[in-house]
């Protein structure tokens, strides 16, 4: 059995294929243990797992109000990959599973000579293509850091997407890459009434809260039931109801999303691929213009699965939206058929194979 580090970060829909993959290896008899942020003690522990929080990284949370500078801060965060090498020295580990877009603790677990995985939780097309290119990777280069050499040099590459969907999934990949699908797990959706599940992100984005409420507003001229789970970066008390919309604090979304009709939500990578898993089409309302939510809501209009909204979009327009994503269509076809290819495929099972595949070629050579 190996012993695995999985080093991770409090952002959101990056964290559950983390748990996951560690949970599934960790039944399978491995010596598994998680380092992130403090604030990830509880879901961690929650999941099983002994913690090890960071010591010397910046301090961060995913519910303050943080700017790309801030984001900056942590991808490329030295303190961190510190903190990491030190766990590694207290107690050594035959391998590092790394959240791929931690390249300051990355450089530091490639200069130590410990073997790693990255752990792609978002497109690879937009990893590579759009942040590597962008603001992000500008900034990893001011700060000296290679990005993509880090990349390459990884033992394996568990892009834990859809290679259907992920627009880089249909070319030539590097040798190191796989795509093992999304950990997520579903059933089809049996609504007995129109219902709509609306659930934004738990990171505090700029104009969230008014985004929400436009939505409230909308479901609030329809004949529908619709359920609105919001977290503390938005706040309950920030927002007024319609009659037929129900405001709920956090509720796993594996109990109300067997009894909807459709999502509607930011274009976070696991609230979509969970909301497929049970056949269900999403109206996607990006909410951040730096990371994947656009390319990840593009990809179901493509696939005929969703639509794609701005998050100043106005009542009315949103209320076309789920008009149209409610009722039967070629829409639903579309989510289901997705839905059952995603259940057809355990990620957490197929990234985990794809690990043990990595350190027992290690122990062999």
């Amino acid at each position: 059995m190996s012993t695995i580090l999985v080093v991770t970060w409090d952002g959101g829909g990056n964290v559950p294929p983390a748990l996951g993959i560690a949970t599934e290896l960790q039944h399978r008899g491995h010596r598994v243990r998680v380092m992130g942020h403090p604030a990830q003690r509880a879901q961690v522990e929650a999941a099983g797992l002994d913690f090890t929080p960071f010591r010397n990284a910046r301090p961060f949370t995913a519910t303050d109000s943080s700017t790309p500078v801030d984001y900056a801060g942590v991808f490329g965060d030295r303190g961190m990959g510190r903190d990491v090498v030190e766990e590694l020295r207290r107690e050594p580990a035959g391998l590092v599973v790394i959240d791929c877009i931690l390249f300051g603790a990355m450089q530091a677990v490639a200069a130590a000579g410990v073997p790693y995985v990255v752990l792609e939780h978002m497109y690879d097309a937009y990893l590579v293509r759009r942040w590597l290119r962008g603001p992000m990777g500008l900034a990893m280069t001011v700060k000296r850091i290679p990005a993509r050499r880090l990349l390459r040099s990884a033992a394996a590459r568990v892009v834990a997407c859809s290679a259907e969907l992920d627009p880089a999934g249909r070319g030539r990949l590097p040798g190191n890459l796989h795509y093992t699908g999304p950990v997520v797990t579903g059933v089809p959706a049996a609504p007995t009434v129109p219902t709509v599940l609306v659930s934004l992100s738990t990171v505090n984005f700029p104009g969230q809260a008014r985004a929400m409420q436009h939505i409230l507003d909308a479901l609030g001229t329809l004949g529908v039931r619709a359920v609105a789970t919001v977290g503390p970066s938005i706040g309950i008390e920030h927002l007024t109801a319609p009659p037929n919309v129900q405001l709920r604090g956090f509720v796993p979304h594996a109990e109300l999303l067997p009894t909807v009709s459709m999502v509607i939500g930011h274009g976070g990578h696991a609230t979509t691929m969970v909301a497929l898993a049970h056949d269900l089409p999403v109206l996607v309302m990006p909410m951040h213009p730096m990371l994947d939510q656009r390319m990840v809501g593009q990809s179901l209009v493509d696939a005929g699965a969703g639509r794609l909204l701005s998050k100043k979009a106005a009542p009315a327009a949103i209320a076309a939206a789920v008009t149209e994503l409610i009722g039967d269509g070629p829409h639903r076809i579309a989510a289901a058929r997705l839905g059952s290819t995603l259940r057809a495929t355990s990620g957490a099972a197929a990234g985990a194979d794809l690990i043990e595949s990595v350190t027992a070629s290690r122990a062999a050579a």
